[in-house]
C-alpha cells in the first residue's frame, strides 16, 4: 500500500492550533450564519461544539475542514491557510482528516470491510491487499467490531453502524477527527459506547477531536474544553466545570434544557383561537 508523498508545509499563522479559524464570517444570501469567529484547535485535545439548532455548529465544523469556504476570514491547518487552495489541493489536506457523519453515512450496498476500504482506494495505490484487511481489521478491532468484516450495514445495531463509520473515519490515520451529533439516534448505553470511544482514539492514537454534539452529558464526559455558539457567535468557551457554572442566561438555558419564558407562555396558552386569526375559509 503506497502513501501519496507528503507535502512541505509552510508556516502561514503564528498560533499553536492545528487549525485555527481567523475573522470567519459565512452568510448564506441575507442569513448570517457565523460572525466573525475565530477559533484555535489545540492539537491532541476534544473541543466540543454545542449550542441550539441554527445556531451555526455544522457549518463551523464544515469550514475547519472546508467543506464550506468563508465569506470572509481565513482558515489554517498546521500553520497553512486551506481556505483558498483548489478541490484538488484540499483533497491531498482532508486525508488527514476523518469525519463521522450524524447518520454514519455507510454505503448499504457494501461490507463493512468495504465500507472502510472506500476511503483508502480514494487516496491510496493499493498494492498489498493483504495488509488492506490487517488495516481494517486493526480498526475494525478499535472500535470492538473485529469479526464484523462481512457484515452488511442493513444487518446491523444503529449503535454498531456509527462504529463501523468511525472505523472508516480512521482508517487514513487522520490527525484530526470531526464529529457530527455523534450520540443522536442512540440509548444511554450506546451513546457512551460512542464517548468512549472518542476518548479511547484521543488517548491511544493521540488524535484531535472536534464533537458536534447537543448531549451535554457526552459534551461533559469527552471535553477538554467546550464553546458554544449562539446566533454565529462564540458566547462562552472553557472545561465543563466554567460552562456548568457560566453566569450568562442562556449559556444556563441551553445546558439545562429549559424553555424560554415566552416560549413556554405560547405553549401554555389555551387551545382557543384568537379572532383576529386568519382561518382557511378566509381564503377561499
Amino acid at each position: 500500500m503506497k502513501h501519496n508523498k507528503k507535502e512541505n508545509v509552510p508556516r502561514a499563522s503564528g498560533d499553536n492550533g492545528v487549525i485555527v479559524l481567523e475573522n470567519i464570517t459565512k452568510r448564506f444570501g441575507p442569513n448570517l450564519v457565523l460572525d466573525n469567529v475565530s477559533l484555535v484547535i489545540e492539537k491532541g485535545k476534544t473541543t466540543v461544539v454545542i449550542g441550539p439548532s441554527g445556531c451555526g455548529k455544522t457549518v463551523l465544523v464544515k469550514h475547519l475542514i472546508v467543506l464550506l469556504r468563508p465569506n470572509s476570514g481565513e482558515v489554517y491547518f498546521k500553520d497553512r491557510r486551506i481556505d483558498n487552495l483548489s478541490e484538488n489541493e484540499l483533497n491531498k489536506v482532508r486525508t488527514q482528516y476523518g469525519f463521522l457523519f450524524q447518520g454514519g453515512a455507510l454505503f448499504d450496498s457494501l461490507s463493512v470491510a468495504e465500507n472502510i476500504i472506500f476511503p483508502i482506494r480514494q487516496h491510496w495505490e493499493i498494492t498489498d491487499w493483504r495488509e488492506v484487511e490487517e488495516l481494517v481489521k486493526a480498526k475494525l478491532a478499535m472500535v470492538g467490531l473485529d469479526g464484523y468484516q462481512n457484515q452488511f450495514p442493513a444487518n446491523l445495531s444503529g449503535g454498531q453502524r456509527k462504529r463501523v463509520a468511525l472505523a472508516r473515519a480512521i482508517a487514513l490515520n487522520p490527525e484530526v477527527v470531526l464529529y457530527d451529533e455523534p450520540t443522536t439516534g442512540l440509548d444511554p448505553i450506546r451513546s457512551d459506547v460512542i464517548n468512549e470511544l472518542i476518548l479511547k482514539l484521543q488517548r491511544e492514537l493521540a488524535v484531535t477531536s472536534v464533537v458536534v454534539t447537543h448531549d451535554m452529558t457526552s459534551a461533559y464526559k469527552v471535553a477538554d474544553r467546550i464553546i458554544m455558539l449562539h446566533k454565529g457567535r462564540i458566547v462562552a468557551d472553557g472545561d465543563a466545570d466554567h460552562i456548568r457554572n457560566h453566569p450568562h442566561p442562556i449559556v444556563q438555558q441551553f445546558i439545562h434544557g429549559q424553555v424560554d419564558a415566552d416560549d413556554l407562555a405560547v405553549l401554555r396558552m389555551s387551545g382557543k383561537i384568537s379572532q383576529a386569526q386568519f382561518l382557511p375559509r378566509d381564503f377561499e
